[in-house]
């Protein structure tokens, strides 16, 4: 039925959109949500990515609810003043309420059974903090088998957005980001903020989302308090939908250019913890300077305007 996909989410505006883009397209079959505190608390991110999934129809895909906090420290904030008090910019009351009830296994119970259920590998996609993903591959070394990849929207190259340095996904546990992106073996896609903030749609985008039919206008009217942040960082009316990037490329591989390069990730106290470190001078191993990061591929590039069009078509069903 096409990519076999779990999505590990903290709903949040941009991950409404990316689980949207994967329950309606026709060519993904969605295995299951797992949810993780970041965006707001771990009881709302889990009511969210349940109300969605029944905004979409999609009431056949189990969620579990997954960590509440980081590893090791406790994390200093949320990102309620981007996303809102509920993560949906104070609309979550416009969502029909679950009919599905909550998985009683943990997120990482669910992952592993779905993994070792299915006949093929599979492709998560973490686009929240790693806590749940690196908590799977500590507990379940031999899980990483059945990972076709995994596709991370997190990090950023040059710039970072929760400090100067970090991007926010990272930034909430950098220690488990770590784990994931340094210490396992399994391959990965890094989206970072370098690309997802030039894949950002503006007003036009969104009228056309808002008059394809009531999900369409659903989704739309979940990102007003997104879109006025936005509006403030770009001094335009865009808004950027970084997680609905990376599950773009989960569902379509290679519709992100990717580049390898070794990364690692910033555990320390001070204010670079979070950072992740791309290392883009391709030093040879013999070199000194050699970074000891893990090289993985790194997504800079695509068709901007193909991007845009390939996620608007899946929401507004113009792919169906």
């Amino acid at each position: 039925m096409g990519t076999k996909l779990i999505i590990d989410t903290d709903p949040g505006v941009d991950d409404a959109l990316a689980i949207a883009l994967a329950a309606l397209s026709p060519d993904v079959d969605l295995l299951g949500v797992t949810s993780v505190f970041g965006n707001v608390p771990l009881d709302r991110t889990t009511s969210n990515a349940r109300k969605l999934l029944e905004l979409f129809g999609r009431a056949d895909v189990p969620v579990a609810a997954g960590a509440a906090r980081p590893l090791v420290y406790s994390k200093p904030r949320d990102a309620k003043e981007v996303h809102g008090g509920d993560g949906l910019s104070g609309h979550s009351y416009t969502l029909p309420e679950a009919s599905r009830p909550l998985e009683e296994r943990d997120a990482v119970r669910l992952m592993l059974d779905l993994l070792e259920a299915a006949d093929e590998p599979v492709t998560i996609a973490p686009i929240g903090p790693l806590t749940n993903i690196a908590a799977l591959l500590a507990a379940h070394p031999g899980a990483a088998a059945k990972i076709a990849r995994l596709v991370i929207m997190g990090g950023g190259v040059t710039f970072g957005n929760s400090t100067t340095a970090a991007e926010f996904n990272i930034w909430s546990d950098p220690e488990a980001a770590r784990r994931v992106l340094v210490e396992e073996d399994v391959p990965v896609v890094l989206v970072p903020l370098d690309l997802t903030h030039r894949c950002a749609v503006d007003g036009e985008w969104l009228a056309k989302l808002a008059s394809s039919g009531p999900v369409g206008a659903t989704l739309e009217g979940l990102t007003s308090t997104y879109r006025q942040h936005y509006t403030r960082v770009f001094g335009e009316d865009r808004m950027v939908m970084h997680d609905a990037v990376a599950v773009a490329e989960a569902i379509s591989p290679g519709i992100l250019h990717t580049e390898t390069y070794r990364v690692d990730v910033d555990c320390g106290l001070g204010p670079a913890r979070g950072q992740t470190l791309v290392d883009r001078r391709r030093l040879g191993e013999d070199d000194p300077q050699f970074s000891p990061g893990r090289p993985i591929e790194v997504a800079l590039d695509t068709d901007l305007d193909g991007l845009r069009g390939f996620v608007l078509d899946r929401l507004t069903g113009a792919a169906r």
